[in-house]
């Protein structure tokens, strides 16, 4: 059993300045009887989210446990104490096992078409398989399924939808039909339309948004998590992808191009909106500090806050405020992050079930 703590700090999401005690690896708000005091004027934030990384993959597929060890870790210390993992082909239920590595939510694998996604990630099926492969994967995952939606046709040379969209809502259905919400992997404008048409739940990327689009989704609460540092390696994709299909890269430039504004409208229509950097695969794990910040380039800091922390817990069905008898997960930065967001990038405590697993103190 480890020490209880004592923390006094304005807490947030509500800004009050208040004395908390953890204990037994929750969150008390009477005093605990010989706790340790390790703040007496931080910032205290519910743990971190990154809602959109992958957890045991890198750029050829599944790595071994060490390595997913060290992306939970790393994840860990920038104060992510939550992860939606987006698709990954490693088997990583042996994380639930580890009180010192963060929370995880799984979505399974990915499900693409043969040929039609990145080599050793996902489970390939054909459009009439894919109502069998969703019932796998609400099996393999926790309550989450990942579609991909779009990806380079080689006879079109440019971004096209993976999913017949009938198909696509019928596995949507399904997937619902067993408690499951369904995400999709999409950069590209029809595939995006078809998918929110189809009763999707949330879309990863969503660079193609229409007006239309956006309204629908604020109607139906559809969740954008856009992984704003992902995007930014789009030009990357453009150059690798000219030579052979320069129309796929003019549209990624395109896409590019108009994001931010896209996702400004999503935001002021109400899209509910997360953050995810997209960590594993191409992108090294620890940059939730970043994602936040990038999100307030559209929206406002404490709304960028909120997504990558009390709001994004809530939507993944978590505790989300810092309140008796809560999951003792949280976060401590020496200056106030409303003000400065940089102040994300270096955590004064990370507290993980009521141990103090990380930070500069």
């Amino acid at each position: 059993m480890s020490q209880p703590l004592h923390l006094r700090g304005c807490v947030l999401p509500a800004g009050e300045t208040r004395d908390l005690w953890v204990a037994d690896e929750v969150i008390r708000t009477e005093p605990v009887r010989d706790a340790h005091t390790v703040t007496t004027g931080g910032w205290l934030l519910p743990g971190l989210v990154d809602a959109h990384c992958h957890v045991g993959l890198e750029r050829t597929g599944a790595v071994p446990d060490d390595v997913a060890e060290q992306h939970a870790l790393a994840d860990r210390a920038a104060g992510a104490l939550l992860l939606r993992d987006a698709g990954s082909p490693a088997d990583t239920r042996w994380i639930d096992d580890r009180p010192d590595l963060p929370r995880l939510i799984r979505a399974g694998r990915h499900i693409a078409r043969p040929m039609r996604y990145l080599r050793n990630y996902g489970a390939e099926v054909e459009p009439g398989e894919l109502v069998a492969e969703v019932e796998r994967q609400a099996a393999r995952g926790d309550g989450w399924i990942k579609l991909v939606g779009d990806w380079i046709d080689r006879e079109l040379g440019d971004l096209a939808p993976l999913w017949p969209q009938n198909v696509a809502a019928a596995a949507i259905a399904r997937a619902h039909e067993l408690g499951c919400r369904v995400t999709a992997h999409v950069f590209g404008e029809q595939a995006l339309e078809e998918l929110v048409a189809a009763g999707i739940d949330g879309i990863e990327h969503g660079t193609g948004m229409s007006a239309s689009v956006i309204a629908t989704m604020a109607e139906r609460q559809v969740a954008l998590v856009p992984t704003l540092v992902q995007l930014e390696h789009f030009e990357d994709y453009a150059r690798a992808g000219e030579a052979k299909f320069p129309a796929y890269a003019k549209h990624i430039r395109a896409l590019y191009a108009t994001r931010l504004e896209r996702f400004a409208q999503a935001w002021e229509a109400g899209v509910p909106i997360y953050a995810g950097t997209d960590a594993g695969g191409f992108l090294p794990h620890g940059l939730v500090g970043a994602e936040i910040a990038a999100l307030a380039r559209f929206s406002s800091a404490e709304y960028a806050l909120g997504a990558g922390s009390w709001r994004a817990r809530e939507w993944l069905g978590r505790p989300a405020t810092l309140e008796e008898g809560g999951p003792a997960d949280l976060v401590v930065f020496d200056a106030d992050p409303r003000v400065d967001l940089g102040v994300l990038r270096s955590p004064a405590l990370v507290i993980l079930r009521g141990v103090v697993v990380d930070g500069r103190r």
